[in-house]
């Protein structure tokens, strides 16, 4: 088969590496967001694995359909969302319920051209703006931890630092590794928890019963959309295509959409194109040749089923961690998605302003009516920015130029 022609050693090292980049790198974040939101350990840990099994599943059905690397991931920003918003009225059924809503909204999305039109609308400051202020306070978490916990907090930061300035995607791993290492020598772990840690190596599967209701609509389906559309599948899509790749957007939206609702019912929040490793699959580092690329990302995927698979053992380690010294790694991973959402944010003069309204309200955390502040935060930068514009004034037409040899007075 041309399948197993276009297998190669350089595509499989790729692929390894995504998969242990993009999972170690995140699943911190991902387990913060989905206990924020009202879970118990054995639902996160449902979650966890069913979200891994899911990404992994779709990097390799979309890549063999499509003969392009399809990178998948879960929603690294979505989680983020959720970390922020707390537990809803109506608790974690209510929050699967608004996952479902959201992958429903990725599948109309997808076959419905007038609701990613819609998405595109939203201007990318605001998003960005949106994006930013759910990070802000995430991204605290390392210095809270170096002063709740100086050695390891200090530790796990230098780590972060020094292993960035050899390469980048190796900079979080290394900080968790740095944790392991903490944990291991420095802790004091039971005997307890040592038989825990190694008795739940397999997640078990728990199926959670979807509630549906406005407030969980507005103050997570819609936002968990907007942030993962824009963060995730709009810059995954644009990837792909300047590496020379014609994907079939509406196709692949749906498609992820499909395998997110499978996973919101186990509690699994959102599955989407991947932007970062995307760029890793697509890239020369995968293969010269740009038609044999794909089995980078259908590596990564069996990488992914592999990690969904232990996941009971990672959930498990999580929680016996310190909290503080998990959040920290988690911040650590998303300073850069940070960095990025902030600079785009307040890079047009016009609308910086908006912005500044957009990541204020949203990183204050409050919420009204039972929906979060990112919700809050769109709509009041939107509402600066249509304000803004109404009255703005009209078009003057410029003064004439006076010709050269010519005074003030025209002669």
């Amino acid at each position: 088969m041309n399948v197993f022609r276009d297998f190669s050693l350089q595509s499989t090292f790729m692929g390894l590496l995504i998969a242990f980049v993009g999972f170690a790198s995140s699943f911190a974040v991902v387990l913060q967001g989905i206990r924020a939101v009202g879970a118990s350990e054995e639902q996160a840990s449902t979650a966890l694995m069913v979200l891994s099994i899911s990404m992994g599943l779709s990097a390799v059905v979309l890549s063999l359909y499509t003969k392009i690397p399809v990178s998948v991931a879960w929603s690294t920003p979505g989680a983020a969302l959720l970390a922020t918003s707390g537990v809803i009225p109506g608790g974690f059924p209510v929050a699967v319920g608004s996952f479902v809503l959201c992958a429903v909204l990725f599948i109309i999305a997808g076959l419905w051209k007038p609701l990613g039109r819609a998405v595109n609308l939203i201007p990318a400051p605001l998003a960005n703006a949106m994006l930013a202020g759910i990070l802000l306070g995430l991204c605290l978490a390392p210095v809270k931890a170096i002063s709740i916990d100086p050695l390891p907090g200090l530790a796990i930061a230098l780590t972060w630092i020094i292993a960035g300035r050899i390469n980048r995607l190796l900079a979080v791993p290394a900080a968790l590794l740095a944790l392991i290492l903490i944990m291991a020598y420095s802790l004091d772990i039971t005997d307890e928890s040592k038989e825990l840690l190694f008795s739940n190596v397999v997640a078990p599967f728990t199926l959670v019963t979807p509630e549906f209701t406005l407030s969980g609509f507005v103050g997570i389906a819609l936002p968990l959309f907007i942030v993962t559309m824009a963060s995730q599948n709009v810059p995954g899509i644009a990837i792909l295509r300047v590496h020379n790749y014609e994907p079939k957007a509406g196709t692949l939206f749906s498609a992820t959409g499909i395998f997110s609702v499978f996973s919101a019912f186990f509690g699994g929040h959102a599955v989407n194109l991947a932007a970062i490793t995307a760029a890793m699959c697509a890239s020369e580092d995968a293969h010269p040749d740009k038609d044999r690329r794909y089995w980078a990302a259908i590596v990564s995927g069996i990488g992914y089923i592999l990690f969904g698979l232990v996941s009971g053992l990672i959930t498990t380690f999580a929680s016996i961690a310190p909290g503080i010294l998990i959040e920290s790694v988690a911040g650590l991973a998303l300073i850069g998605a940070f960095s990025n959402s902030a600079l785009s944010a307040f890079s047009d003069p016009d609308k910086r302003e908006a912005s500044a309204v957009t990541f204020v309200v949203t990183a204050s955390g409050v919420t009204f009516f039972g929906v979060s502040g990112a919700f809050w935060g769109i709509l009041a930068g939107g509402l600066i920015l249509l304000i803004t514009r109404l009255f703005e004034p009209k078009n003057v037409p410029p003064l004439p130029i006076n010709k050269p040899g010519s005074n003030i007075n025209g002669s």
